[in-house]
């Protein structure tokens, strides 16, 4: 007679000592029973009669305060559980993380031309791949794209991937994925990244799901941690209250995907070299039923390319209106910037989205960037924080924009911006003076 298999044991869950963080009580909400109550510190207490061993109080405690706990009787059956499920043997296809090697960039191209984020992930994977000591490769799909090779060479790769195939010359999410899963099981690298543009979303998410693998989408920041050679993603998490690093620890390639702007674009070696591997690629049209028609240009309400400017003045709730704005406009225009906004002046309706900076907005890299009543929420900052000099104008002393800032002005902004228009005005004019002296 056949034994049995051993039922995993439920067990309960229990609070770890002095590790809440008073996240605002998510495990009390996310229990199906009413098992836990908090106390008059805002931390959980389990009601051990109620619980029912879901893990769902674990699952979202962003501090990991919660553990299961199992009585000795429940251990030994957990114990003799597990030995049960290490017998069960593997599929023979599924690879071990140690066969996985490299660091791999998806080098994301419309009509030929890559997409700058595309360097800038070139930039930051050669630091992941000299700290684990493999090489940096990209990997570009398209058709009609391999005069980009150089320029991958150029950002920094060591090895170039290509898919060159006419059902690939508009991005399509199944024969790009079917492209990217073809080299991506050949080749197995341990990490890939991309962009986190609306195509790198699209397909990332795509990727990672087929191969049942982990997605960290828009990080902020990327390491290597040397104890297991795992990849540190690190991104705004719980709207941007806390920082969160996540690991992919069993499966792999390990996935990420980062916004524009956020990483240094590293410089061009011209002339500089590798090895090119061009992969056959069949899959017939009529096994597509995606079908491209027509691609018609975006049409904006607004024309503002803030990825683009140099110089960004930016308002925030502290502009008090809609009206005021124009203070920004005409000191955007004498700076020849543009201008920008926090959320809270989209959402009260002050400036349309297109001009928003932050998590849910742009991430920018202006030469200058001025922060006008803004008081710098972790959600903007992400988007601007990288601005190679960032100047700061609030009555809050204690503002978070200041943190960021490299010259914090405390005071009204609506004494100090007519104040500097004045004297920026008085600078020009001064400068037009010497020049049609000289003429």
């Amino acid at each position: 007679m056949e034994r049995k298999k051993p039922k995993k044991p439920r067990g309960v869950a229990r609070y770890i000592e002095g590790k809440c963080i008073a996240c605002g009580a998510r495990c009390q909400s996310a229990c199906p029973v009413d098992a836990i109550e908090m106390n008059n510190r805002d931390e959980p207490v389990i009601l051990l009669a109620k619980c029912i061993g879901c893990q769902k109080c674990l699952k979202v405690c962003p501090a990991g305060a919660l553990e299961m706990y199992y009585t000795p009787d429940e251990q030994k059956i957990l114990a003799e559980y597990n030995r049960a499920q290490a017998g069960i043997e593997a599929p023979a296809s599924a690879p071990t993380a140690a066969e996985w090697k490299g660091v791999w960039i998806f080098v994301e191209q419309t009509n030929g031309t890559a997409h700058p984020v595309s360097w800038e992930l070139l930039g930051a994977g050669r630091a992941l791949a000299r700290d684990l000591g493999v090489e940096l490769a990209a990997f570009i799909l398209g058709s009609g794209i391999q005069h980009l090779i150089p320029e991958a060479f150029g950002y920094g790769a060591d090895k170039v991937y290509v898919i060159d195939n006419a059902v690939l010359k508009h991005y399509r999410t199944y024969p790009y994925l079917e492209a990217s899963l073809q080299l991506i099981r050949k080749y197995k690298p341990e990490i890939v990244l991309m962009g986190a543009t609306g195509q790198g979303r699209d397909l990332a998410g795509a990727v990672a799901t087929e191969l049942r693998t982990g997605l960290t989408a828009d990080c902020t920041g990327l390491s290597i941690s040397q104890a297991d050679r795992l990849l540190e993603q690190t991104r705004p998490a719980f709207g941007g209250n806390i920082m969160a690093t996540i690991l992919t620890e069993t499966h792999r390639p390990q996935m990420a995907s980062v916004r524009p702007h956020v990483m240094p674009k590293p410089d061009f070696q011209s002339g500089r070299q590798g090895s090119v591997i061009l992969e056959e690629f069949s899959l017939p049209e009529d096994q597509i039923t995606t079908k491209i028609l027509e691609v018609i240009p975006l049409r904006s309400e607004s024309t503002v390319n803030l990825a683009a400017a140099r110089v960004i003045v930016s308002g925030g709730r502290g502009m008090m209106g809609p009206e005021n704005f124009a203070l920004l406009r005409e000191l955007a225009d004498l700076l020849g910037g543009v201008i920008g906004c926090s959320r809270s002046a989209v959402d009260a309706g002050w400036l349309p989205h297109a001009h928003q900076v932050g998590q849910t907005g742009k991430t920018v890299k202006p030469k200058l960037y001025i922060a006008c009543g803004i008081s710098g929420a972790i959600q903007h900052l992400v988007g601007m924080q990288n601005s190679d000099y960032i100047i700061a104008i609030n009555k809050d002393k204690n503002a978070p924009i200041f943190s960021v800032a490299h010259l914090g002005i405390v005071g009204d902004l609506f004494e100090i911006l007519p104040a500097l228009i004045a004297e920026l005005q008085n600078h020009y004019a001064q400068l037009e003076e010497k020049s049609l002296a000289v003429i």
